[in-house]
């Protein structure tokens, strides 16, 4: 940008006379031009070239205005022009002639400024025009919601199911650590052992069958083998090579399995009977719906459990839980897994509706929660649903909706919303006091990400109609 010409002094005044609003430019410029006219000495109009170099005239008085933050988007009405002169532009932070803008234009060294201003609307993906729009406001704030309820659920699994061994290889070594199983299920007992590869220890368990058992079917067991891994399914790591542990009360390879087992449903069965019916039955839905999850796999594959034991359905301790939260469920009895002819109906609701009246058995007094229990066993053995619509029903069960939103023309959508929101602030404040989500959590945000309008409308039809 060109420097403007100094004004001449007219006799008699001892300031200089600017004939408009003086126009600020870059002092690096106007340092310059000055130099450069003093090193040249050329003299300035009416003084002859005897009299001394005379001084450069004065600098304006600055008029500071202070800075507003302004959004670079923003349209501004300009402010009036006199007549005769030439409108000026705003480019940057600079008020300029259109001469000059035409002179800037063709100097790419000096760009002219941007406005530094990248607020919270970056992080939103707003505009300070969607923020007087709530639908836009509200809309982002919802995707934010489920992409945090996401990260939490997908961490929590990654903990959970974290520290799982890879397969078996020749070279790793194994310890038995106790002569007597650890849990002894309807048809397998459970040793502790260690699988050591290099300076990394495993437990693990050795999967013997029971003495007597029925053989079991190979097809489960080509199944289970095959599987991925899931948090309700028990996965196989390979066979203890036979003669690897000389000390082992079995003969022959047996199966080794990642998860160590503590009880069995029907052991914790005898020993939960103790609690408040309330927490009792907040248990046993806890247990059906990962039960049920597990079986929706198995139908996903076309594969049914011909007979569904709470002595072959092993209970683990969440990896990073408290000891008094809720157990992790294994389905283990792949031995009893068949292929299951295609039908429109659930190939395991009957024997869920049957497990779900033995497992309520020893609760003494009703509750809502039971009530909804009896209720969906019920429905299991009339309307023989799939699992994944058993577990729909569970999770409507624990968290909502409840049967006062049936059929009531309520936009499930708004309370589903409403759901997400105080879910994260709750998982917020008991971050901020230090508290590590559990086992519960991880369910709840599973069941918040995915449900939609119609997989809740379905749930409370199943229960309630």
């Amino acid at each position: 940008m060109s420097s403007p010409e100094p004004p001449t002094e007219t006799p008699g005044s001892s300031a200089p006379t600017w004939p408009t609003q003086p126009t600020y430019c870059n002092l690096g410029e106007v340092r310059a031009h000055l130099l450069s006219s003093k090193a040249c000495g050329t003299p300035t109009s009416g003084s002859s070239s005897t009299d001394p170099q005379p001084l450069p005239p004065p600098l304006p008085k600055k008029i500071l205005a202070r800075a507003r933050s302004l959004p670079t988007h923003r349209v501004f009405s300009p402010s009036p022009t006199p007549a005769g002169k030439p409108p000026r532009l705003l480019l940057g932070s600079r008020s300029v002639d259109k001469s000059q803008a035409s002179d800037d234009e063709a100097r790419p060294a000096c760009p002219p400024a941007e406005l530094p201003f990248c607020s919270l609307d970056t992080e939103l993906g707003l505009s300070l025009h969607d923020l007087h729009c709530p639908e836009a406001v509200h809309a982002a704030l919802e995707a934010r919601q489920l992409e945090g309820l996401q990260a939490v659920q997908a961490r929590l699994r990654a903990r959970f199911l974290g520290g799982r061994p890879g397969p078996c290889c020749s070279h790793h070594s194994f310890r038995l650590l106790d002569s007597l199983p650890c849990v002894e299920s309807g048809d397998a007992l459970y040793y502790r052992m260690v699988q050591v590869d290099k300076e990394v220890w495993h437990v693990l368990d050795a999967k013997v069958p029971s003495p007597g058992a029925k053989e079991p079917h190979p097809w489960g067991l080509e199944l289970q083998a095959s599987l991925p891994l899931r948090f309700n399914l028990q996965g196989l790591c390979g066979l203890v090579p036979e003669g690897a542990l000389p000390e082992a009360p079995w003969n022959g390879p047996v199966a080794l399995v990642a998860e160590v087992p503590e009880s069995t449903v029907a052991q914790w069965l005898v020993e939960a009977g103790a609690q408040r019916p309330a927490d009792f039955a907040w248990a046993v839905a806890l247990l059906l719906l990962q039960l049920s999850g597990a079986l929706e796999h198995l139908e996903a594959r076309g594969a049914a459990l011909t007979e569904l034991r709470p002595e072959n359905l092993l209970l683990v301790a969440p990896r990073g839980c408290a000891a008094s939260g809720p157990p992790r469920l294994l389905l283990a009895d792949f031995g009893r897994v068949h292929q299951r002819p295609s039908e429109p109906l659930g190939a395991h609701a009957l024997q869920l509706g049957r497990l779900l009246r033995t497992l309520l058995s020893p609760v003494p007094l009703a509750t809502p929660l039971t009530a909804g229990l009896e209720r969906l066993a019920a429905q299991l053995a009339r309307a023989r649903p799939s699992a994944t619509m058993t577990r729909g029903a569970l999770q409507a069960l624990l968290w909502g909706p409840g049967y006062e939103l049936r059929g009531r023309g309520t936009p499930l959508g708004l309370w589903l919303r409403v759901r997400r929101t105080l879910l994260v602030l709750n998982l917020a404040q008991r971050a901020a006091g230090g508290e590590v989500p559990g086992l519960e959590d991880w369910l709840c945000c599973e069941y918040l990400v995915e449900a939609t309008e119609a997989s809740m409308g379905h749930a409370l039809e199943l229960l309630w109609d």
